[in-house]
């Protein structure tokens, strides 16, 4: 089967072809017939694969919970872009944002200094990103918090990280199976273990 085809494009679809220098951060939003949450690292396009069953659940059960926990200052979003910098434009799995940052539904991305957590899940194509080269460019653009979900026998695992200012760099905060209960950024108590639960 051909990429195309792969992604439910004709036979005949031209892959894009990068610029001298490679993409920038506001071609994601001009080029046609992108797969769906394609993201931008070091001005290269990255394509996802598709999605477990235990991505999904576990992006619903922090996207909804984080719903009804956080202040009324802040907002949660699923699978949104951050314009980190000219080159760089990755979309976490979940993001907690502030509010006021919200520009109406045509938006299509928030910037880093809007963004309060980043939450990646770990797929199989994405480990390496997920553990280092994300982490990395998002303590650099400054977002103060970061959590890497990956799977322990079904449930998730949560390494949550804490910005280290002085160094812009993340400082690890815990391991959390089971629960995750956390005081900052703001009070978070979530039920790791309902990650299949419908409600």
């Amino acid at each position: 089967m051909s990429a195309a085809r792969e992604y439910g494009l004709d036979e005949d679809y031209e892959w894009p072809r990068p610029p001298a220098g490679g993409w920038t951060a506001d071609d994601l939003d001009r080029l046609p017939n992108l797969p769906p949450h394609t993201e931008l690292i070091d001005g290269s396009l990255v394509f996802v694969s598709p999605q477990t069953n235990f991505h999904s659940r576990a992006i619903r059960l922090l996207d909804n919970t984080l719903l009804d926990q956080v202040p009324d200052e802040l907002d949660v979003i699923r699978e949104m872009t951050i314009k980190l910098n000219k080159r760089n434009r990755p979309e976490p799995d979940v993001l907690v944002f502030r509010a006021d940052a919200d520009a109406g539904p045509k938006q299509t991305w928030y910037r880093p200094e809007d963004v309060v957590i980043a939450v990646e899940v770990v797929s199989e194509d994405s480990v390496a990103r997920d553990r280092e080269v994300k982490p990395r460019k998002y303590a650099e653009a400054g977002i103060p918090h970061y959590w890497r979900v990956e799977e322990e026998q079904g449930l998730p695992v949560v390494y949550v990280y804490e910005l280290d200012s002085v160094t812009r760099s993340y400082i690890p905060n815990g391991v959390y199976r089971n629960r995750l209960k956390l005081a900052v950024p703001f009070d978070i108590d979530i039920d790791l273990t309902a990650v299949n639960r419908r409600r």
